[in-house]
């Protein structure tokens, strides 16, 4: 009697992660009924995306990171429509409403939605483009692939050149099986817990947090977030920044100065990699900047952003 216990909690324990992966919201009709802005049918499934802006104005595209969808840009989009900017925000896949699209979440994975988005909304060449953390590693990746397409490069708080995740990232990072395990089981709390941490911070994007804890319960976040920090941000970007440097493409990368997630050494690897490129730091701002101090972040940008190219 007890080997038959012991063997059906083994069995219940095996399948728990799957079992909570099924409870949680899926990404349907249903779901994507009341979002904001379109959805477009790309080679690896559906992605929401949003124009903002003036009509006519220069193009810039915007690249969210890790966790937090295009709605981590809310705070921005109108201080840089107000410069005139024609902007466009979109969920990776894995995040906010776009599909939870199968596959390796590392460079190329990145880039085949991007560049198909592109192509879809009829951008061609002479935009500029804005990656924020995970975003800057994807941005980096493009320009470097597509150095003619681009007239700039904007990154803040990029990954690629320094990362600091948690232990708990950390592990489940680095250990198959046991790590799928513990992010179906435990990765909505931890990062609920550490969205809770920083949730007294005053933030100008409207109910932010409670926002990043919802999308720890939508089905297909968790795994997505797994294979990003498995593939693309367990990998250095130092190749695709000297390629930058051989390039004319202008490049500013803004820092936060109590930014713990990155940490200091980004700026220096960037100084060493790409000598041209400019750097910014902005005082007292952590990983959150883009919300918690969006004007100060605009004031590191606008110079380089009013530049004719």
């Amino acid at each position: 009697m007890w080997l038959w216990i012991g063997l059906l909690l083994a069995a219940f324990l095996i399948a728990l992660p799957f079992i909570l992966e099924r409870l949680r919201r899926p990404i349907d009709e249903t779901a994507r009924r009341n979002a904001p802005g379109r959805f477009a049918d790309l080679t690896q499934g559906k992605t929401h995306y949003q124009w903002h802006g003036h009509v006519d104005g220069p193009v810039i595209v915007l690249v969210h990171g890790l966790t937090t969808p295009s709605y981590v840009w809310d705070a921005l989009i109108p201080r840089l429509s107000v410069m005139g900017f024609r902007i466009l925000t979109y969920d990776l896949y894995g995040r906010g409403y776009s599909d939870r699209a199968g596959g390796r979440q590392d460079c190329d994975f990145f880039l085949m939605q991007l560049e198909d988005l592109l192509i879809d909304q009829g951008i061609g060449e002479d935009f500029s483009l804005l990656g924020y953390s995970m975003g800057g590693a994807i941005a980096t990746c493009f320009a470097a692939r597509h150095p003619e397409s681009i007239d700039r490069l904007i990154l803040l708080a990029p990954t690629g050149l320094s990362y600091r995740p948690s232990r708990f990232a950390r592990f489940v990072a680095r250990t198959p099986l046991i790590g799928d395990w513990l992010m179906g089981v435990f990765g909505g709390f931890v990062i609920r817990r550490g969205i809770l941490s920083e949730a007294e911070t005053p933030s100008e994007v409207p109910d932010i947090y409670e926002k990043q804890a919802r999308e720890t319960r939508r089905r297909g976040f968790l795994p997505a977030v797994l294979s990003s920090l498995r593939h693309l941000l367990s990998k250095d970007m130092a190749e695709a920044h000297r390629a930058l440097a051989k390039t004319d493409i202008p490049v500013l990368a803004v820092w936060g100065e109590r930014d713990e997630v990155i940490g200091p050494e980004g700026l220096a690897r960037m100084a060493e990699l790409n000598r041209r490129a400019r750097q910014a730091e902005v005082p007292g701002a952590t990983h959150s900047m883009a919300y918690t101090c969006p004007d100060d972040v605009i004031r590191a940008m606008q110079e380089f952003l009013r530049e004719v190219v």
